[in-house]
């Protein structure tokens, strides 16, 4: 018998809508409840695409008499951490500050109020290797409830005490020598033998890497960290050499063996920092075909495996499914073992193959099985291909991973502003197009009233969870993209929507952003974490939508928006710089900008300029592509010269004469 979270938008509470646990979303009524009856409330957290998630699923939740249990002695709340991303917030500071880590599946349990006095991330069905067994955790919770309150209560109250403590993290205003000292403390962590920085697990330093290359092009510094991240990511196991599409992280340090679901927001993320190594290369660089395939194959990625019907991009590939004989095992879609490429390769190409991709006899992953490298580039091109069109086939007959295919508002806008800038400096016309038809997708079903943008939608139907910072700051820096690209003013003023939402609701007065907003819903505390994880912060985010609007419109409050920001968040990106990437890499931009570029001129006419525009470095450039007369602040007083398209340049406030070919504008 289905339970409450049958009727859930989110398709990780719908893979527990069949349990025998009692849960409840997260919301008034699940905490009403625990008041009245007096009971603890046990807090699970995850997502869909999170192995051990389903792990835990699996052990305990499916299981009869744990299931019994938690529902006499407990309230019992399901969390898709990717639709409440600030529950999930205050609570995974809770754990690690209880614990000293945390992760997912996160378990916790509260007070009927909120307060957490446990926590705990996957527990196993027995007890193994010194951790306790689920059940035994329950009932001692349960019992500490009844008989140990005051002390129970103590603890919740000290755990509050601690997330209420506001962690001092700005300082002035970012200058030249604190990038630069940003850029060693990270150059010091490089592994020169592996790339990427530190230890496993390894995982994809994409807005650092960002950073590295604006502070490159500032400094004339060079690009090698850059070039051995890219590298070796693209060419190891992380990387899906078959289809495209980088899947979570290397659990080891040489980018081998991965946690193979795919999340969009990695692969949109990758998508740009690519584009842009290869911008920053240029065509005749070393590694030039290389991050434009990779360019090219992970866009096509987005397009053919996590777009949506209604236009969105679904958030992520499982790591797990089905082997032959219905087993469920992480990675199976992915390796192989060599009898396996003999059966569709034959024996030659299956020997050739072999060495080419790194098939092993023991296997590079588990029970005999590799994962695909591609180490070097093939001597036969040609029979790479056959090879590749081949093993493709053969995995189409394999079982999928389930894919999550909610559309989450902030991971949509990475998707579009990475797919616009693509489509136009590959002059592929169905890449912009998909970022066009996913920005519609998130103003038709999520909404063009700010206070009501909703976090998530599936199936074309908003969620009805609120959108947070990162989704504002994410969804309107993408909107200023789909100007840049189309030259279709209304994306400008949409993205002001955003942004005013998020100066009015957002703010502090000390010039940092909170995560929700002033009128959403209260929590035990009220979230705000500058620092950048998988993707942009919240603050970050927003940052980066200040200022590329106040390049594009001249407006002050903005652009004075983002520096307050940046410098109340200097502490952090000066300490820890690899947890600061997105912040450095706007302070790179407002130290080197506004650099505006207007190309007037009609849609056929302006391609030419507009790569060219694109393919300037400065991390300060906003470009916007328009016919003459576009009703944007950037294109006042701009025409055609002399019948020909131009390209109006102004940097820091001073303007040039317009010019109207490529070199010119070089």
């Amino acid at each position: 018998m289905a339970n409450r979270l049958a009727h859930a938008t989110s398709p990780y509470l719908l893979q527990h809508a069949e349990n025998p646990v009692d849960w409840y979303e997260w919301g008034p009524e699940a905490l009403d409840l625990a008041t009245s009856l007096d009971r603890p409330i046990l807090l699970s957290v995850g997502y869909a695409a999170c192995h051990w998630c389903h792990v835990m699923a699996h052990e305990s939740f499916e299981d009869a008499d744990t299931a019994a249990y938690m529902n006499e002695h407990f309230v019992n709340i399901k969390v898709d951490r990717e639709e409440r991303p600030d529950v999930d917030a205050v609570y995974m500071r809770a754990t690690q500050a209880m614990t000293g880590q945390g992760g997912w599946p996160m378990t916790c349990v509260l007070t009927p109020t909120g307060e957490p006095f446990f926590a705990g991330t996957y527990f196993p069905p027995e007890p193994t290797q010194g951790r306790p067994a689920f059940t035994q955790i329950l009932q001692a919770l349960s019992e500490a409830w009844t008989d140990k309150r005051e002390e129970v209560l103590e603890v919740g109250q000290n755990v509050l005490g601690h997330l209420s403590e506001s962690i001092d993290v700005g300082g002035a205003p970012l200058s030249a020598e604190d990038l630069d000292g940003a850029a060693a403390k990270l150059a010091s962590s490089y592994d020169e033998d592996a790339g990427g920085f530190g230890t496993s697990p390894k995982f994809p330093p994409s807005m650092v890497l960002e950073f590295a290359l604006r502070h490159a092009d500032r400094t004339g510094g060079s690009l090698d960290q850059v070039a051995g991240t890219c590298e070796v990511m693209a060419r190891g196991g992380m990387y899906d050499q078959l289809s495209g599409g980088f899947a979570r992280y290397s659990v080891d340090r040489f980018w081998q063996v991965p946690h193979f679901e795919k999340m969009l927001y990695d692969n949109a993320q990758l998508l740009r920092v690519y584009l842009h190594w290869w911008r920053q290369i240029g065509p005749e660089g070393d590694g030039s075909a290389l991050a434009e395939r990779i360019v090219r194959e992970t866009a096509q990625f987005l397009l053919d495996e996590l777009r949506t019907p209604e236009g969105g991009f679904a958030s992520a590939l499982d790591a797990d499914s089905a082997d032959q004989a219905g087993a469920v095992h992480e990675g199976t879609f992915y390796v192989w073992n060599p009898h396996q490429l003999m059966q569709v390769l034959g024996t030659a190409d299956a020997a050739w193959a072999v060495q080419l991709l790194g098939v092993t006899g023991p296997g590079t992953f588990e029970r005999g099985f590799s994962t695909l490298q591609l180490r070097e580039d093939p001597s036969d091109p040609e029979r790479w291909a056959d090879v590749r069109s081949k093993l493709l086939a053969a995995r189409a007959t394999r079982t999928r991973p389930a894919r999550d295919d909610k559309v989450v508002a902030s991971w949509n806008g990475l998707a579009i502003s990475a797919l616009c800038e693509a489509g136009v400096l590959l002059d592929d016309p169905a890449f912009t197009r998909a970022a066009l038809e996913a920005a519609e997708l998130l103003v038709r079903v999520h909404g063009t009233d700010s206070a009501a943008f909703a976090r998530t939608s599936r199936d074309g139907a908003a969620g009805n969870n609120l959108a947070v910072l990162e989704d504002l700051g994410a969804v309107a820096e993408s909107f200023v993209a789909v100007l840049g690209a189309t030259g279709d003013p209304v994306w400008l003023e949409r993205a002001r929507v955003l942004l005013d939402r998020a100066l009015d609701q957002f703010t502090d007065d000390d010039g940092r952003f909170f995560d929700t907003a002033a009128d959403a819903e209260p929590l035990i505390v009220r979230p705000r974490d500058e620092s950048d994880n998988a993707y942009p912060s919240g603050t970050s985010a927003i940052v980066h939508a200040l200022i590329a609007f106040a390049a594009v419109t001249g407006e002050h409050r903005y652009r004075d928006a983002a520096e307050s920001a940046v410098a109340a968040t200097a502490l952090l990106a000066t300490e820890v710089p690899r947890f600061a990437g997105w912040t450095l890499a706007a302070a790179e931009a407002l130290l080197a900008g506004p650099r505006q570029v207007a190309v007037v001129g009609s849609a056929e006419d302006r391609g030419d300029l507009h790569r060219a525009a694109l393919r300037l470095t400065s991390p300060g450039t906003i470009v916007v592509a328009g016919d003459p007369g576009l009703d944007v602040p950037l294109f006042a007083d701009r025409t055609l010269v002399d019948g020909r398209t131009a390209a109006y340049v102004c940097e820091n406030f001073v303007c040039r004469l317009p010019v109207t070919d490529v070199t010119q504008l070089r």
